[in-house]
Formats: structure tokens, C-alpha cells, sequence
């Protein structure tokens, strides 16, 4: 999507797909956890606040919207941070925020305090966790890359079904100051995990044969050093960046509508308190399970050049499961429909840093993914308490399921219509893109091939010259020759 980009890591570093990147997925496994289940498991705690500071419940649930805003909004910020110091040192300054927020929030005499303490600081704390994790993740996977999505983003059920219990049996041993103060430590494993993010190691220098030829290459034409931009707006030029940003902004109005209603929906039709939790607890195991078998699928040869219409197909899935969610009238249908969201949620959440990292590639991904959230923030505050305001209009709970099932419908249709009709005849109309996806294609042959070129010693290219050129150079050369009408032989490059 978007045209072809050479996924390459910094100064050149090719992704391990393993070794040390278990180490990093398993650091991005508890960030992803942290940063998507702490904002709802705070909301435990909501009660004791309201007879605590005598506000009202909507007064404290801004608690959890200021923490998602700043998880979001605050996206250009770390991106900005990251290019700037690299991932391991902002995770871990972003590690000591998180913690600090919750201790401070154990002594708020206000309502005010515990807006600034869990909302801002918590809250830029996990931001500064989230997205540098996300960016390690990309540079260490490359073929494994969906899977390794799929593992990190099943974090956020995970931690959900374990932070919840966690925060009740706190406020029941500890009161509200104990457990803040409790959560504050546990978020200390951010610090851990920011430590987990080693970079990666640049590539042996090439070997020097009998006549030093290879050095002397390297000194007569020396590469000039990349300048990291701190914000890369060029992203804003690439089609399908654009595409993506659209829907991904129309999808996130209506995504996280459900499992907020869906309890009070249960109530509504007659269900006990705890008989209309056990509905997010089921949709909590079922996406734990759908995110890395998403990944799973998406990592399969014949599915990962199209992934971003799978992304379109769990899109369409999750609205049309919000649609039909909002004709059910008891429990068993609630509890069915909890399944279905279940699956979709975990797909889309699976897939959608997936599809960003295919559009961008590694070297703008810390630029691209900032202002994607950036733009998402602001659909996440409008998208919940439009609903509820709905609700208030009508006072039917089917009208909300309806809206947030089209309003994800629609993105998928513009994710999936934009990439068939715009990037499809872009790509056809510029032969700068087939000849990309041609390096791009013997780039990596050529690594796989690497230790084999070298033992046998470059090959050379045309002998008045004496310039060095390998097999991998000779192929792209032959394609590229192709690609203009000129087929020219692999030996005669």
C-alpha cells in the first residue's frame, strides 16, 4: 500500500527477526498492556473518588479521557523525543513519569490533582512508553513482522482481565491511596522494559581482499551521512499515508464505543451488575486469543502483500457486528455478539500498526506513527461522548451500536477503495515504483546471499572502469533494464 519502501533499519541494519527481538517483543507485550487496560482499570477506583471528593461521575471519568488524550495527542511529541534521544532512553524516562503520576495521585486533596497526577504525567508517561515500543518492534521483525504485531497487541486483553481484579482487591485491602500507590510501583516494569530495547548493532565492515580493492572503493566514494529529521511532514506526500490516516480516524469515532455501552446496555434489559461485567470479561478472552492468530494469518505469503484489505475485511466484520449487536433484547444475544466484537477488535487491533509499518517503512514509522495517533486523539475524545450524547437523545442504546457500526464500515470502504483505485493506478502510471519494488525484491536476495558473495570476492563490473559491482547489483540492473523495454543479459551487466 502506497508503493513499495525499503524496510531497512538504521545505517542499513537488517531486521534479526528473532534473537534479541523475543526480548523486545516481550517488552512491547507489557507497554501495549500498560498503555491500553491501565485507563479502564483505574475507572475501578471511580466509586471511592465520587464519596471521596463529592463529585460526580462524569467528573472523575474525565480522569480516564484525559489519560487516553494524552496517550494519543501526544503522539508528534514522542516522535519528536525519539529521533531526537532513540527509544531506550525516552521509555525510561516515560517509565519514571508513569510512576510518579500514581505516587503524587496518592495524595491529591482534589479531583483537580488526580487530573494532573493520572491524566498528564501517568498519562505522558505511558505515551512516551507505547510508541518508542512500537518503533523497536518494527526494526527487529521484518518477515515475522505480522506475527510479532499480533503477540504484542494480545498485551492489551491480557493485562485488561489481570489489572481489573488487581485494582478491586487493592481498593478492598488498601483503600484508593493505598492502590495508587501500589500501581504506581507495578508501572515501575515500564523502566525494565524501556531497558529491553537494545539497538541494533551495525553491520560488519565489508572484508578486504588481497589488493584492497573494496577499501579504496569506500574511500574514493564515501557515503554521506543521513540527517534524522525530529518530525518528517513528508509522510503527508505519500498517498496511501493519507488513506490510511482518514479511515484510521473515521474508524476510531465508532471502534471503542461498544465495550463502554455494552455493560450498561446489559443493565438496561434487566441483567445484574456483575452478570453485565462478565460480557467485557468474555470479550476480553476471546480477543486475547484473535490477536496472534490475526498475526498468524497476516505473516502467511499469500495474504501479507494483500493485508491491507484483510485490515478492510475485520473493519467490515467489527460494524456489521455492531449492527446487528444493537437488535438484541437479552443476555444470550449480548454474551454472542461480546464473541463476534471480540474477534473483529482483536483482528483490527492486530492489523493496524502492521498496515501503518507497510505504508512508511522503518525509517519514517517514528515520524508516522505520531501523527497518526495525533489525529486519532482527537476522534477518541469526540467518538464516546458523541454517543452519549446520542443516548441522552433517544434513550435507546440501539442507535449507538447502529452509528459506530456504520461509522467503521466507512473506513474500511475508504481504506479498501482508496488503495484498489488511487495506489493501484498510481503505481501503474509510475514505473519509478515497479523499479523500487525490484531493488526492494533483490535487496533482500542479496542479503540472503551475503556470507556466499563474500567469500567469493566481488565481481567486476567492466573492466576499463574497475569498478566494483555484486551479484545483487547486477540483478537490480537487469530488472531495471526490463522494466525500461531493455532486457539486458545478468552477465553482460
Amino acid at each position: 500500500m502506497g508503493g513499495v519502501v525499503l524496510d531497512e533499519g538504521p545505517a542499513g541494519v537488517k531486521a534479526p527477526d528473532g534473537g534479541w527481538g523475543w526480548a523486545v517483543l516481550t517488552g512491547c507485550f507489557v507497554i501495549t498492556g500498560f498503555s491500553y487496560a491501565f485507563p479502564k482499570a483505574v475507572s475501578v477506583f471511580f466509586k471511592e473518588l465520587i464519596h471521596e471528593f463529592d463529585v460526580g461521575y462524569s467528573d472523575t471519568a474525565w480522569i480516564s479521557s484525559i489519560l487516553l488524550a494524552m496517550l494519543y495527542g501526544t503522539g508528534p511529541l514522542c516522535s519528536v523525543l525519539v529521533n531526537r534521544f532513540g527509544c531506550r532512553p525516552v521509555m525510561m524516562v516515560g517509565g519514571l513519569f508513569a510512576s510518579l503520576g500514581m505516587v503524587l495521585a496518592s495524595f491529591a486533596t482534589s479531583i483537580i490533582h488526580l487530573y494532573i497526577c493520572i491524566g498528564v504525567i501517568t498519562g505522558l508517561g505511558l505515551a512516551l512508553n507505547f510508541q518508542p515500543s512500537l518503533i523497536m518492534l518494527n526494526r527487529y521483525f521484518s518477515e515475522k513482522r505480522p506475527l510479532a504485531n499480533g503477540l504484542a497487541a494480545a498485551g492489551s486483553p491480557v493485562a485488561l482481565c489481570c489489572l481489573s481484579p488487581l485494582g478491586q482487591y487493592l481498593q478492598f485491602q488498601y483503600g484508593w491511596r493505598g492502590g495508587f500507590m501500589i500501581l504506581g510501583g507495578i508501572l515501575l516494569n515500564c523502566c525494565a522494559c524501556g531497558a529491553l530495547m537494545r539497538p541494533l548493532l551495525p553491520p560488519p565492515k565489508a572484508p578486504k581482499d588481497a589488493e584492497g580493492e573494496v577499501k579504496e572503493i569506500q574511500e574514493e566514494n564515501p557515503q554521506p551521512a543521513k540527517k534524522t529529521k525530529l518530525l518528517d511532514f513528508s509522510v503527508f506526500r505519500d498517498r496511501g499515508f493519507l488513506i490510511y490516516t482518514v479511515a484510521a480516524s473515521v474508524m476510531v469515532l465508532g471502534l471503542f464505543v461498544p465495550p463502554v455501552f455494552v455493560v450498561s446496555y446489559a443493565k438496561e434489559l434487566g441483567n445484574a451488575d456483575t452478570k453485565s461485567a462478565l460480557l467485557l470479561t468474555t470479550l476480553g478472552f476471546v480477543d486475547m486469543f484473535a490477536r496472534p492468530l490475526c498475526g498468524v494469518i497476516a505473516g502467511l505469503k499469500w495474504v501479507r502483500p494483500r493485508c491491507v484489505y484483510l485490515f478492510s475485511f475485520a473493519m467490515i466484520f467489527n460494524g456489521v457486528t455492531d449492527i446487528v449487536g444493537s437488535q438484541a433484547t437479552d443476555y444470550p444475544g449480548l454474551v454472542l455478539f461480546c464473541i463476534f466484537f471480540g474477534i473483529s477488535y482483536g483482528m483490527v487491533g492486530a492489523l493496524q500498526f502492521e498496515v501503518l509499518m507497510a505504508i512508511v517503512g522503518t525509517e519514517k514509522f517514528s515520524s508516522a506513527i505520531g501523527l497518526v495517533l495525533l489525529m486519532e486523539a482527537i476522534a477518541v475524545l469526540v467518538g464516546p461522548p458523541g454517543a452519549g450524547r446520542l443516548l441522552d437523545a433517544t434513550k435507546n442504546y440501539m442507535y449507538v451500536f447502529l452509528l459506530a457500526g456504520c461509522e467503521v464500515v466507512v473506513a474500511a470502504f475508504i481504506i479498501a477503495l482508496g488503495n484498489f483505485f488511487c495506489l493501484k493506478k498510481k503505481q501503474d502510471q509510475e514505473p519509478e515504483a515497479r523499479l523500487e519494488m525490484a531493488v526492494s525484491a533483490c535487496e533482500k536476495e542479496g542479503l540472503n546471499h551475503e556470507e556466499t558473495g563474500s567469500e567469493e570476492g566481488p565481481e567486476t563490473q567492466n573492466e576499463d572502469e574497475g569498478k566494483t559491482a555484486g551479484p545483487q547489483e547486477k540483478t537490480v540492473n537487469g530488472l531495471a533494464g526490463e522494466i525500461d523495454g531493455e532486457v539486458k543479459p545478468e552477465n553482460g551487466v
